[in-house]
């Protein structure tokens, strides 16, 4: 069933994947408990799921399972959501620092092909055990799992390849 105002078959010039310069795709399908008393998707839902989805990226390019969220600059939201809409969260990482990693993210609603937000800035630091600002040694985007740490946190148990 088409939403009011779609025209079937019509293309979206405006949805283009690379567009934003995103690498990473997480997608979310919009239910009843995301959503806010005017029947769309609560902000505080999706900047949730933003904040979780950042977390992991930057675990995977700093290669700690210990990093905390520095910095969320000014969200710009541009657009909602309905209860059954696919939303796509992108992150691309944008600058190393020291012991940091400096993101971007873009959300759009697959459906509606408009963009929900736009975060410029979300800065993740890499802490040690004491939560301490950690060197991270790293300064550039890796598209393999090799950061990804093999140690758990909590057990201090390695996992054998």
């Amino acid at each position: 069933m088409a939403r009011a105002g779609s025209v079937v078959g019509v293309t979206h010039p405006q949805w283009h994947p690379s567009d934003d310069g995103i690498n990473f795709h997480t997608r979310k399908w919009v239910k009843p408990e995301d959503l806010n008393a005017n029947g769309t998707l609560f902000g505080g839902s999706l900047l949730r799921w933003i904040d979780e989805e950042a977390a992991i990226y930057a675990i995977i390019q700093l290669g700690n399972y210990r990093v905390v969220t520095k910095l969320i600059s000014e969200i710009n939201f541009e657009a909602s959501a309905l209860q059954g809409d696919l939303i796509e969260m992108g992150l691309t990482a944008t600058h190393f620092g020291r012991t940091s990693l400096t993101m971007r993210a873009v959300v759009r609603n697959m459906i509606t092909r408009k963009r929900i937000l736009t975060i410029e800035r979300l800065v993740f630091v890499s802490v040690d055990e004491d939560g301490k600002p950690k060197p991270h040694g790293y300064t550039e985007i890796t598209y393999d799992r090799d950061r990804m740490p093999h140690e758990h946190p909590a057990t201090g148990s390695i996992r054998l390849d």
